[in-house]
């Protein structure tokens, strides 16, 4: 292992351990998965265990005593995936199941409840988290979609949009209004099949960033919920929404781990092996000065997110995090553009060729700056924090 690969190597050994396993294990599956559409893919790499909560039972001694805890261990596997090359949509995809719904669910549904939809854990099945609306998303209490109540159940009216995998999902988590006005108690959630008469889905979006991922909308036209489908109490829906939200905000951006790192290092590669000037163009200052920043970003990047890994392993609340998970979302995401500005500008043209040997996705970068939030508001939220008296 050279000086490089150690830098980007800074976490415990246990942790690092699982980035490789996964990467060795994905590798074969990612030539065998090209040209595949989005449902193989996920099937071929939830069978690895992605999706998987609990690790498997650890060794004895010292080999229990290095092992990542529940949460680190997803983050690496997701990063060992995206670091053997697999579609950074399908990544992206996986990223939000498991923090941004199974995670935060596992923790709210009874153990009943959450054995009936814990077949998401082997890909059989996937769920998508459906909160946005055509007339905004940052602002969840002017939402429409009402769930009103009707026996012992409800009946759901409304549409949702921009919803990652509603194409091929099975099982929706729905965000929906119970009470009228901005009460935070107004807003309840519901999980149910996708299936279920009166949902239709409408077509997938034409997408430029992370096209391997569908998306599309959900409409409810009189959908029928049993009372089994609420998830906690009624009104307790925003509550949930702000543990999801910190959970994402905490760790989605762990897709983007793998492929930067594959970005460095084919940029390093190609800088240390090309002419240029009669000299090679890693000599030049300049080049230097632009791959230690990509490895810069890189290391804090990964440094916080499995800082924030390690702070929900140990068992701290999402109501103490909320502030951490929007500088950590912020940061990472604005150091995936910086990286990727980088490359482009290290690249020239053929960052721009599909077919060359350096192209570069400008456009998913770019898009992660409005995951779980635009950056702009959640620097307002965390203006907040520090008392100041800031509106949206």
């Amino acid at each position: 292992m050279n000086a490089a690969e150690r830098l980007l190597r800074s976490g415990p050994p246990g942790t690092e351990a699982v980035v490789d396993e996964y990467r060795d294990r994905a590798l074969p599956l990612v030539e065998q998965l090209t040209g595949k559409g989005f449902r193989d893919q996920w099937e071929a790499l939830a069978g690895l265990g992605v999706l998987r909560l609990d690790p498997p039972e650890p060794g004895p001694g010292a080999l229990a005593a290095a092992a990542p805890g529940p949460v680190t261990r997803s983050l690496a596997m997701i990063e060992g995936i995206g670091l053997a090359g697999a579609d950074p949509g399908v990544v992206y995809a996986m990223a939000s199941q498991v923090f941004g719904m199974e995670y935060p669910l596992r923790a709210v549904l009874p153990a009943g409840a959450w054995r009936s939809v814990a077949r998401i854990q082997e890909g059989r099945e996937l769920m998508c988290h459906a909160l946005t609306e055509r007339k905004g998303g940052s602002d969840p209490l002017s939402m429409d979609t009402r769930a009103t109540r009707d026996g012992d159940g409800y009946v759901l009216e409304g549409a949702k949009t921009f919803i990652t995998a509603a194409p091929v999902a099975g099982l929706a988590l729905v965000f929906a209004r119970t009470e009228q006005g901005r009460s935070p108690f107004s807003l309840s959630a519901f999980l149910f099949p996708v299936a279920t008469p009166g949902v239709t889905r409408a077509e997938a979006f034409a997408k430029t960033a992370l096209p391997g991922v569908p998306m599309g909308e959900l409409v409810f036209d009189g959908v029928r919920l049993d009372a089994g489908s609420l998830v906690g109490g009624e009104g307790s829906g925003l509550a949930l929404l702000s543990s999801t939200t910190t959970w994402e905000r905490a760790l989605l951006l762990g897709y983007a781990l793998g492929p930067m790192r594959r970005t460095l290092q084919r940029l390093t590669d190609w800088a240390c092996g090309r002419g240029h000037f009669g000299r090679r163009m890693g000599a030049s200052h300049q080049v230097a000065a632009r791959i230690s920043d990509m490895a810069l970003v890189l290391h804090r990047s990964r440094t916080l997110l499995y800082a924030m890994a390690a702070r929900l392993d140990a068992g701290t609340p999402t109501r103490r995090l909320s502030a951490e998970a929007a500088l950590t979302k912020i940061s990472v995401s604005e150091d995936y553009v910086r990286l990727t500005e980088h490359a482009t500008a290290l690249s020239g043209v053929r960052a721009f060729i599909a077919d060359s040997e350096l192209p570069a996705d400008l456009h998913s970068p770019m898009a992660a700056l409005t995951y779980a939030g635009p950056n702009d508001l959640l620097r307002i939220g965390v203006a907040r924090e520090f008392g100041l008296p800031v509106e949206n």
